[in-house]
This record gives structure tokens, sequence and C-alpha cells, in this order.
């Protein structure tokens, strides 16, 4: 999600791809499928209906196995929202989170997250979730080592969070060490490249700030400039259906959106994308470096530090990467 009002620094014009070394556990191929969980403000923009919606057509295909769901916008509409998608999708026993106490408390001004709640399954209002470090200290304690891909496509409040956990009935290790010894990957929309300021680090930024710090696992960021060049979700809203994916398409691109435009940025679809497929067929993929984060949430890209950092940049022309995420969001609604 990303109200991208904020202006990133310079776009990545030529770095080298380097290959992910150890870290190209990336590539599903290698392990069978990812086992992901995702965590998403979903909203106050509304790319995040595009990104559970193609995280759940490469379920579909058998590209990746989703093990938990969490919000880090502490809205009340934001787990009811994820849960109306897992509903559909008929994974209804995917377990839901909402944000930890502290996050972002917000959401869109249209009011597309109430719209699909109140069209598709108005009870999961009544729900009570667990908070997501629960969700994730519970789904991560039951997982083989080193198997689990976490996708995160808003604020790091969650991260944030899970790494200062302590042991509880789930699991006898800190935060850091269950991360460490159950987490393969951290895949990221956060930040812009070589240096900016993004909506998803700024918002939270002390949580940002902690997050990047103290995670003991390769990260592979997706900043602001893929997904601002990659449009997509017209295709989607003109298939009509009804289904909570062309639904929130539709109704944003009349309520949200500027007049004229027929698409939207697919800022978070492609961070889903590297998780579960080999981020190589579609980016570069840069590093290792350090991404650094600023007490104010600005961020800059540090080459020459191995933090086991990675960011992706733009490979082919801009269509070739929207088509693939078109081609996903159309299964996914037409399902």
């Amino acid at each position: 999600m990303k109200m991208k009002l904020l202006l990133c620094g310079a776009v990545v014009f030529a770095y080298s791809a380097c290959s992910m070394q150890s870290t190209d556990t990336v590539k599903s191929s290698d392990r069978g499928g990812a086992k992901i969980i995702f965590d998403t403000d979903m909203g106050p923009d509304y790319d995040d209906i595009g990104a559970i919606s193609v995280l759940h057509a490469l379920a579909d295909s058998g590209e990746c196995e989703i093990l938990a769901t969490v919000a880090s916008d502490g809205h009340p509409s934001i787990a009811p929202t994820i849960e109306v998608f897992n509903r559909y999708f008929g994974r209804d026993s995917i377990p839901v989170g909402e944000a930890v106490q502290g996050a972002p408390d917000f959401t869109a001004e249209n009011g597309w997250n109430d719209t699909l709640i109140n069209t598709f399954a108005p009870d999961v209002r009544t729900k009570d979730y667990p908070d997501a470090v629960t969700v994730y200290r519970r789904v991560l304690a039951s997982q083989p080592d080193n198997s689990v891909t976490i996708v995160t496509v808003g604020f790091l409040s969650n991260i944030s969070a899970l790494l200062d956990s302590q042991p509880d009935e789930y699991s006898e290790l800190n935060g850091v060490d269950l991360i460490k010894a159950k987490v393969n990957q951290l895949v990221a929309m956060a930040g812009a490249f070589p240096e900016g300021r993004e909506f998803n680090v700024i918002k939270h930024a002390s949580a940002s700030v902690n997050a990047i710090a103290k995670w003991p696992q390769p990260i592979l960021f997706s900043g602001f400039e893929i997904g601002v060049q990659i449009l997509t979700g017209g295709k989607v809203a003109e298939q009509g259906g009804d289904n909570p994916v062309s639904t929130g398409y539709a109704y944003n691109l009349r309520t949200y959106t500027k007049d004229g435009e027929t698409n939207r940025n697919s800022w978070d679809q492609t961070a889903v994308l590297c998780a579960a497929r080999n981020p190589e067929d579609y980016f570069y993929v840069n590093g290792p470096g350090k991404f650094i984060v600023h007490e104010d949430g600005s961020n800059a890209w540090d080459p020459t530090t191995d933090a086991g950092h990675y960011f992706i940049s733009h490979k082919y022309p801009y269509n070739y990467v929207s088509d693939t995420i078109e081609d996903l969001m159309l299964k996914a609604a037409s399902r």
C-alpha cells in the first residue's frame, strides 16, 4: 500500500545485477513452493488488493503456500478486509492477525475497505483477531527450520514487535532467534533506491529503524521506483464479476484515482511476485549492501557494507511485468 504523495529520491538508473549468493532461496523452484506469511496494511491505497490476489493466484497454482496473513495497519477495518479475501479464495483457515499496538491507524477516505466488507462478508466485523506477533510466533514455531518467507507490503510495525518478542507458549526462543531459526528471508516493499523517503518506512519510522537494525536474515527490497512504473488493474476492473478483486479495483478507479486514470501503480504486487518466483526472471537483483534507515524514516543504500540486503531494479520494459501481474490478478478474479 502506498499513498505515494511522498517523493522518492533518485531513481535507480544503473546498478549491476548480482546473484543473491546463498540467499537464492528466493527461487521457489528450489524449495517446492515458498511458505509465505503475508504482512499488509491493506489500505489506504489499493494495490494491496492486487497483492493479496496475486498471492492467492500463486497459491492456486502451487507456487506458494500461505501460512498466515497479518495486518500492519491498526484501523479496525484492516484485518476484516484481509479475511474477506481469504474467504473468497476458499482459504478460511488461514490465520489472520491484527496489527500490534502502536501501529499506524488509518484507512482510505473513499471507504473501500468498508465497501468490500459490507458487500462480501459483513460478519467479519464481529470477529476477534489475535495480534500479529501471536500469529507470527505460533506459525513460525510450527514450521521447519529456514523454510519461511515473510512478505511485508506495509509498515514494519509487526516485524519490529516480533523481533522484540520474548519466549512464550509457542517457542522458547526470543524473536530474533526464532526468526533466525525459521525464516529464510524477508521480502519488503519498502524504501527508495539509492535514497529517498517512502511511505511504508516513514509512517512508523521508529519501527522501521528497529526492524532493519535487528533483522538477522537476508532482506530483498522492492522500492518505490519499481511499482510506480508498473500499472495494472484496469483489465480486472473491466472484467467485473461478483468478487472483491474486480469490485475493489472498479470502485477505487472511480473514487480514489485522478480523473482519467485507468490503472494503478503496482508497488505491493512486485514484492509478492519476487517472494514466490525467482526475482531474476523479472528484475535485476542488486547487492549485497546495506539499507540504512534514518530516524526520520528516510533511507539510503550503502553498497560498501554487506548486511545481507538486496534490492531489485528494472530489467524489462515495464509492461513485461505489468502483464504478468495483471494475468495473475485476472485469474484470481475469475476463479
